[in-house]
């Protein structure tokens, strides 16, 4: 959540800068996490909840609706006056998520959020690269993600033929490479009572999942850009390929009573072919592929 408060006060400033032409959202891209990171650093979760005192669970519907109508007020009254804009936002973000801390106590030592990165993570932002695969801009180049999530227009995302887009994903889950990935969770074949997502067969048989049937769902916009979750694991079942997804989203809770894998799903390859569009990764899965990336 201090990601997030952060994501929110870089919507406004981009807002304020572009003159209110962006579309307005709760969403983001997850090249956003390390994009903050570099700029705000991190703290752990018991530094900051984002809830306020008694909360049990996030819900940003009220925020988001005070932020939206403060923002377009700004667009209709033209008050472009950046740091004013930030102030009042950063304000409706204090009294919903709480103030984020610039010094805080771990573990008995004093810490920046800064600080915290650098020495006690010692994550490095600029280790993370972002992949899609979409035949609406040439392969092995980095291009543009149009999708209104990716608010601030980002043309870093690498984009790779859907053979290579699917072997990074199978080849680095399995050498124990976590995976962001994003996409589509609208769908008929996602069922999140049954903790699965397949592709039914009234929608595409799977021999005919290919790169033009992916393009054609993302340019009729029966593929959409959802959600964000953690592929972490993968089993492999008659000679196809299950991945075990982390999800922060409430439908991943529906499993029902005695549940244990309360929090996750089981994704077939397939739907991950058809419909999900980009992932995040760290730089070391994917050294040989970077290497044919023109510059």
């Amino acid at each position: 959540m201090y990601t997030v408060y952060w994501e929110y006060v870089e919507r406004a400033r981009y807002f304020v800068r572009n003159r209110g032409t962006m579309a307005l959202g709760e969403g983001s891209q997850t090249m956003a996490v390390a994009k903050n990171m570099k700029k705000y650093g991190i703290v752990p979760a018991s530094v900051y909840t984002g809830m306020k005192s008694g909360q049990k669970f996030h819900t940003h519907a009220k925020m988001y609706e005070e932020l939206e109508a403060y923002l377009k007020g700004v667009k209709v009254r033209g008050e472009w006056n950046e740091e004013a804009v930030v102030a009042t936002v950063r304000s409706i973000l204090d009294f919903h998520m709480g103030a984020v801390p610039s010094k805080f106590s771990f573990e008995g030592k004093e810490y920046t959020p800064g600080d915290f990165l650098k020495n006690v993570t010692k994550l490095n932002p600029d280790d993370y690269v972002d992949f899609m695969s979409l035949m609406t801009a040439p392969y092995w180049e980095k291009a543009l993600y149009d999708v209104p999530d990716n608010w601030v227009r980002s043309k870093d995302f690498i984009n790779v033929p859907l053979d290579v887009f699917m072997d990074i994903i199978k080849s680095s889950i399995k050498a124990g490479y976590g995976i962001s990935i994003g996409g589509d969770v609208s769908e008929a074949g996602f069922h999140s009572w049954s903790q699965v997502a397949v592709v039914p067969t009234f929608d595409i048989p799977s021999e005919y999942i290919d790169e033009s049937a992916r393009a054609f769902r993302f340019l009729n916009n029966t593929t959409t850009d959802d959600h964000a979750m953690h592929l972490v694991g993968y089993k492999e079942v008659n000679g196809k390929t299950w991945f075990l997804i982390k999800d922060s989203g409430s439908g991943s809770r529906n499993c029902g009573e005695g549940c244990k894998s309360f929090g996750y799903y089981f994704f077939h390859e397939d739907y991950i072919k058809l419909k999900m569009m980009t992932f995040t990764i760290h730089k070391d899965a994917v050294k040989e592929v970077l290497k044919k990336v023109k510059a």
